[in-house]
């Protein structure tokens, strides 16, 4: 598949809720993601570790309400989308959560995301 390929089927994945079908399609074993330094575990190293990752996310939500992404940017071996998600925590409260993902593809494979956000406080 080519970057372009690779990032239009991330998009419609994750424009269906199918993000976990997304990391084991798209992304390397070895794939790495990172999120905005001073996160706790800011850094996750193999596909499995980002797949329990996502679940443990899920785990602390009730519900989403709707899930926005948008067409990708392509250039080189890269590729961003940003992302928005309404949604309400198990605890009840209620928030938009927005983002950009920057993803860098190698041999046919996402190798590394990258999410760009405001952090809290």
């Amino acid at each position: 598949m080519t970057v372009q390929e690779i990032a239009d089927r991330l998009v419609e994945l994750c424009r269906t809720g199918r993000n976990d079908e997304a990391y084991t399609e798209l992304f390397a074993e070895n794939a790495s993601a990172h999120e905005m330094p001073g996160w706790p575990e800011a850094d996750t190293q193999g596909r499995a570790a980002m797949l329990a990752k996502s679940a443990e996310w899920a785990k602390d939500v009730k519900e989403v309400h709707k899930m926005e992404v948008t067409d990708p940017l392509v250039y080189a071996d890269y590729f961003a989308i940003g992302m928005g998600i309404d949604l309400t925590k198990k605890d009840g409260v209620r928030r938009f959560e927005q983002e950009m993902c920057v993803y860098t593809v190698k041999d046919g494979k996402i190798v590394s995301e990258r999410f760009i956000y405001a952090m809290p406080g």
